[in-house]
């Protein structure tokens, strides 16, 4: 495995960005993983290695760059009440997506001067609060997006006049939302709301609830981490990058 942390140069600054691929076999199709609201941490490294193992070359960017180069967060950003999820959230809520649209043009022309990242299709899944902007990365650049998974994704159906349900329609690639049955930040009534209107854009792919388990699933070292739920997220997703990616 061959891995490095660097800048990635966008409007706003330098977006450090964790990149991983395989040793050999290059160059491999490029993925964008999104981080979730508690920011960037060994656990998310370890997954985008787990998902470059298997043939990707794997951008994880700290999406909280814009705060500078210490927004990452100790183990109480997860206890209500604790400073460290007290200086996340004040992050946290001045994300929005179009400057996340923004750093995601910015990748992609990374990987245009990557040799080890092949041409073409690159493919794109978040969590949490970057379920959102998965989707609306694949509406955003239709002709290079060519698989978008939200895993968990927060309240994909909203009032906001950017919110990801309006702009499934303009996706051309495959689209996967996976949803946690119990979910404080997407409860089932709005994701009943969001398979109608799935169903209603004409988009390719598929909604799945995940039975019996809660938001944060797929995470080894959250509380409500699920063991077969996660693996069914794995397969889910590198089936999705297999059919469009290769």
């Amino acid at each position: 495995m061959i891995e490095t942390t660097l800048d990635i140069a966008t409007a706003d600054g330098a977006m450090e960005s964790f990149i991983c691929r395989p040793e050999r076999g290059g160059p491999f199709p490029a993925v964008l993983m999104l981080m979730d609201a508690p920011g960037i941490r060994e656990e998310l490294r370890d997954m985008a290695r787990r998902l470059a193992t298997v043939g990707y070359y794997v951008v994880l960017p700290n999406l909280y760059y814009r705060a500078g180069r210490d927004s990452v967060f100790g183990p109480g950003v997860l206890t209500m009440g604790d400073p460290e999820r007290d200086r996340m959230r004040a992050i946290r809520t001045k994300m929005t997506i179009p400057p996340v649209m923004e750093d995601v043009g910015a990748m992609l022309r990374f990987l245009d001067t990557q040799k080890e990242a092949k041409p073409g299709p690159v493919g794109t899944h978040g969590y949490c609060m970057s379920g959102p902007y998965s989707l609306a990365a694949a509406a955003r650049y239709p002709d290079r997006i060519a698989a978008a998974a939200s895993f968990y994704g927060t309240w994909l159906v909203s009032d906001a006049v950017e919110s990801p349900h309006l702009s499934l329609g303009r996706a051309k690639g495959e689209l996967y939302i996976g949803c946690a049955e119990h979910d404080e930040l997407a409860p089932l009534p709005m994701v009943e709301e969001l398979k109608g209107l799935f169903a209603a854009s004409g988009a390719a792919g598929e909604l799945e609830i995940y039975p019996g388990v809660h938001h944060g699933f797929a995470f080894p070292q959250r509380w409500c981490f699920d063991k077969p739920a996660a693996e069914r997220h794995w397969e889910r997703l590198i089936a999705l990058y297999r059919r469009r990616l290769g």
